[in-house]
């Protein structure tokens, strides 16, 4: 054992998780897990020059003490969470081994990737999708990497500035609104207070001195008195205490500064001895300080999802407003607790709110197009209660819409939500709710084909988990066709007969890509992520050995025919904005759909990518359906010819409304016409009127 080791107290450790978690055959995994990191950490030292073993021995403390996690296993976890990652020898199996699947499991999401070699940025990103979807398969995760990063901000000082700013905008980013979606709001406040301190030193310190400053703020003792005496009057028996909102209070998370006046920066906590109690001293608190109006909040008889319950009431005192929070010591305790007091790694029924986390944290971990700091920021925002028509709560993020409420109701709901009724008002889905919403969701027979831009706008997991999936499907399918159509015609341009692919030897070139059956292997080639001239030459191996075949194709493009615009598979790039309508397209195969290019992009010709990568797309046009209202912008028309030009135009051209956007009368007249078309045919024949008529306009395909 090395000299730093005794800076140590492992026997005063040792004695203090006894308290905690006690001993015996229940507790055996977390004392074999302990003299395991002991051993594996060794002389490691952190910067600090405190022995290694002191930080997963104080992240498992931490669940202990401050969380009243006792389930060994976790705590197990917390002590083997570096393991893996820093000591030779330890790997995941040797984990899963010693201590089981559970462990294993824990430790395997707490682990960061290794051996990458991108860019620090792609790395970051990566570090944290794994992390996500370690938590989505075991949410315990979760919890094991909030008491690690609480740990490493207490004891950040010994970091250099440019890691404790890291550190700092990570916290402010995803661990501390992470939290607050658990509900553990005593880590969350800490969280946030340290974070804030590193972030902002200088505008941090001046906060902090009119902070102490405000909590012997003599208004608000006064007010304090007064309710005691009332209290006691009524015969209530109840503790009164007033709680300072620290930096996390001034924290603006969207625009990420603080900022330097709130609203209420300080909060009045009573404490009662039950239930029954709670509404006793509301009704004292309203007598002596009548509420403003619906701000009265009953979360006992609503708790919120992660389980919080109390009552709070805000009052106007002589201009500034108050918060009041009425609850019982239980309550109080549950509130710095969160969903945690309910967790067991056995898995038992969890309801819905642990369910809508791991959604959260699935598509967190697997889809790269949604941002996971959006995600966690609307997922930790203050909520509206809403209700069915049958009175029913729905409890919603702030800003959610009505779609947000569909799927909270149910998935199938949300998947035929076509509009809603708020209360005698049909409205869209993504019509915003305001709290105290009654919502009657309208649907329809079928799943909707949900436009890509609503997941934006979406503020719960659930909503943004299922349209993410459904998005998925819809590129999968077409992606498939895509890949039989060109792995069809690369194998004609190789003289390879098409024959080949269902012959027992394709087992063989599935395997070595690593797939399960020829829908895969489409799908991956659809995709762009397996390379057609690899695939070629295993088929030609396995399957065409001893026979002749054609030369490699040079500079010929394989061509795919589509019937759908659908945006989650077809992308018109920025650059050259192609349209179905224009001669010449190009599609760069890719996970995210066809990147689609005209010929004559000079972007395109900047892209380094192989003739195996793109594609040249046709549409049918008669088959593609233009389900969106489209626009075109025409220039240098006079309102009679215009209106002459557009009442003679194909008859399947609807016209929903024209906009002047130019009534000087010295400027050339601008026009916006909107309409609809049934099919690309009729949009075709839409262009080619107006092309007849010479005037200059502008269309951008609405997809």
């Amino acid at each position: 054992m090395s000299s730093r080791r005794s800076e140590f107290d492992i026997e005063g450790y040792r004695r203090e998780m006894r308290k905690l978690i006690g001993e015996g055959p229940a507790t055996e995994v977390f004392w074999r897990a302990l003299d395991f990191s002991l051993e594996a950490h060794g002389s490691q030292q952190r910067r600090s020059g405190d022995p290694y073993i002191v930080h997963p021995c104080n992240v498992a403390r931490i669940l202990a003490e401050e969380l009243d996690i006792h389930n060994v296993e976790i705590l197990a976890a917390a002590l083997l969470h570096d393991t893996v990652e820093d000591v030779d020898y330890v790997d995941a199996p040797l984990i899963r081994e010693k201590f089981g699947a559970n462990v294993e499991a824990i430790v395997e999401g707490c682990t960061k990737v290794t051996h990458y070699t991108g860019d620090k940025q792609s790395f970051k990103k990566m570090v944290h999708r794994k992390i996500f979807s370690g938590a989505a398969a075991m949410p315990e995760v979760i919890l094991v990497k909030l008491a690690d990063r609480l740990h490493n901000l207490r004891t950040l000082a010994s970091m250099p500035k440019h890691k404790q700013q890291r550190v700092a905008d990570e916290t402010l980013d995803i661990y501390a609104p992470m939290a607050t979606i658990l509900g553990l709001f005593a880590i969350k406040r800490e969280m946030y207070n340290l974070a804030l301190a590193y972030k902002f030193p200088r505008q941090g310190n001046k906060l902090q001195a009119k902070i102490n400053k405000l909590k012997n703020d003599p208004r608000v003792l006064a007010i304090v008195d007064k309710l005691r005496e009332a209290l006691k009057a009524d015969n209530i028996t109840s503790q009164a205490s007033v709680r300072t909102k620290g930096l996390w209070g001034y924290y603006d998370p969207r625009n990420r500064i603080l900022i330097k006046e709130i609203e209420s920066p300080q909060e009045i906590l009573l404490l009662v001895s039950s239930r029954k109690a709670c509404y006793e001293a509301l009704g004292t608190l309203n007598k002596i300080y009548p509420p403003i109006p619906r701000t009265i909040r009953d979360f006992i008889a609503n708790p919120k999802p992660s389980g919080y319950q109390g009552l709070h009431a805000r009052a106007n005192i002589d201009g500034k407003k108050y918060l009041f929070k009425i609850r019982t010591r239980e309550m109080a305790r549950r509130a710095q607790r969160g969903l945690v007091r309910y967790w067991t790694i056995e898995g038992k029924k969890r309801g819905r709110f642990v369910t809508g986390l791991q959604e959260m944290f699935d598509i967190l971990g697997s889809d790269e197009s949604v941002s996971y700091r959006d995600m966690i920021a609307a997922g930790g925002r203050k909520e509206i209660y809403t209700y069915t028509p049958q009175g029913d709560l729905v409890c919603l993020p702030v800003h959610s819409i009505a779609l947000d409420f569909a799927f909270s109701v149910h998935t199938a709901i949300g998947h035929t939500c076509i509009a809603a009724m708020v209360g005698n008002r049909r409205v869209a889905p993504e019509q915003v709710l305001k709290d105290g919403d009654v919502v009657k969701i309208i649907r329809q027979s079928t799943p909707v084909e949900f436009d890509p831009d609503i997941q934006k706008l979406c503020q719960t997991p659930r909503a943004r988990s299922e349209l993410a999936k459904t998005f998925r499907e819809r590129n999968k399918a077409v992606s498939r066709v895509i890949g039989e159509s060109v792995l069809q015609q690369e194998m004609k341009r190789y003289g390879l007969p098409w024959e080949i692919v269902d012959r027992d030897g394709m087992r063989e070139v599935l395997d070595h890509f690593g797939l399960a059956d020829l829908q895969d292997l489409y799908l991956e080639v659809g995709q762009g992520t397996v390379r057609l001239r690899d695939l070629i030459g295993r088929i030609k191996s396995s399957l065409y050995t001893g026979y002749e075949t054609l030369q490699s194709p040079t500079g010929v493009f394989n061509r795919v025919k589509l019937a759908t615009v659908d945006p989650v598979v077809v992308k018109s790039s920025a650059c050259c904005k192609p349209t179905p309508l224009d001669k010449g397209i190009f599609g760069l195969l890719s996970e995210r759909g066809l990147s689609l290019h005209r010929k004559d992009c000079t972007r395109l010709q900047k892209i380094m990518f192989q003739r195996e990568e793109a594609v040249d797309v046709r549409w049918d046009l008669k088959e593609t359906r233009v389900a969106k209202p489209q626009k075109v912008i025409i220039f240098a028309a006079k309102r009679q010819r215009l209106f002459m030009l557009l009442s003679v135009a194909p008859s399947e051209m609807k016209i929903i409304d024209i906009i002047a956007l130019t009534n000087r009368p010295n400027t050339t007249p601008a026009w916006e016409v909107n309409f609809s078309v049934p099919n690309l045919y009729e949009l075709k024949k839409v262009f080619k009127h107006l092309d007849r008529s010479e005037l200059p306009y502008e269309f951008v395909l609405e997809q």
